[in-house]
């Protein structure tokens, strides 16, 4: 087994304090798994680990991109696996911590994602969505790659003409590719803890506050910031949960009671698609909280889940 320790679950389950609890404990340092805090500027809407939360723990892949860029998997398996191995060859523990179950997984199994040269494909593929609409090239896409073709909607522009991108360029599918990829073995073998609680009402409770209390931290002023340094408002960034559903607010087009409750839905909802992410992973071993005050008693069920982990050279 690798020094890897993997800290996952919903949003709002508390992973920041077990995962930084656990890097003070095995020598660690901790690498973000959070598809939104790869963005600087986004610090209160990501529940991003303050530098007091951090308690002096060296955290990697916060604040590695612009929110004007379109940050994407391969590129964060690229840059996290370089973090890992250097942890590591310290002789280290590298704690992955996140709910962005793409970015663990693929961070974890090593992903080789297919090849996007920059042949102009992908221009004309642009082009011919503007002149034929996406009813024809979701057609079209059919034609060589009916798999992918069931699996997305219409409004998927992005993957649609990924996927056809990928098979002008390499004569593959990209459903061929994927299911390559399945059949690698994984490149790391850490030990996985999973975070929730016991009762889903209390997530939810914790998920509501924690909106209040981004508020409460000026999580307004933060996207007016966004915006004002020219942050474009459809960017992938600020589509992110807690970002556009208060750009009608700064319109005064609604309310900020109505946004809030529209975040906390969101927020819940996300939840409840990490949890079944997750679930689907044999590895994990899951620690179900029962009082949200009690960080101790998470702690020490992980120090006994990692007690073998503990004698790894």
């Amino acid at each position: 087994m690798d020094r890897i320790i993997v800290v996952a679950g919903p949003t709002a389950s508390g992973k920041t304090d077990l995962a930084v609890a656990l890097a003070k404990r095995f020598d660690g340092e901790v690498i973000s798994a959070d598809s939104m805090q790869v963005y600087r500027g986004m610090d209160v809407g990501t529940a991003k680990a303050t530098p007091e939360e951090r308690d002096g723990i060296p955290h990697h892949m916060l604040d590695v991109a612009d929110p004007r860029e379109s940050y994407s998997v391969a590129r964060y398996v690229e840059e996290a696996d370089q973090v890992l191995w250097d942890i590591l060859a310290r002789g280290k523990t590298a704690v992955v911590a996140g709910g962005t179950g793409l970015y663990v997984d693929a961070l974890i199994r090593g992903n080789a994602f297919a090849p996007c040269p920059s042949t102009g494909a992908r221009e004309a593929l642009e082009r011919e969505a503007e002149e034929k609409g996406m009813e024809f090239m979701l057609r079209k896409l059919a034609a060589v790659d009916p798999d992918s073709a069931g699996r997305l909607h219409l409004s998927d522009r992005k993957r649609i003409l990924r996927a056809l991108e990928v098979y002008e360029e390499t004569g593959e599918t990209i459903t061929a590719h994927n299911l390559a990829t399945k059949q690698i073995p994984d490149r790391y073998e850490p030990f996985w803890i999973g975070l929730d609680f016991h009762e889903r009402e209390e997530l939810n409770r914790r998920i509501d506050r924690r909106v209040d209390i981004m508020l409460e931290k000026g999580l307004l002023e933060e996207i007016r910031g966004l915006l004002d340094q020219g942050v474009p408002r459809d960017c992938t960034a600020m589509q992110a949960i807690g970002y556009k559903e208060f750009l009608p607010v700064l319109d005064g087009a609604a309310s900020l009671d109505e946004a809030a409750a529209l975040v906390k839905r969101e927020s819940r909802r996300y939840a409840k698609r990490q949890r079944t992410w997750f679930r689907r992973n044999e590895k994990i071993h899951w620690i179900l909280r029962h009082d949200p005050t009690d960080r101790e008693t998470v702690l020490r069920e992980a120090i006994a889940l990692l007690s073998d982990f503990d004698g790894q050279p």
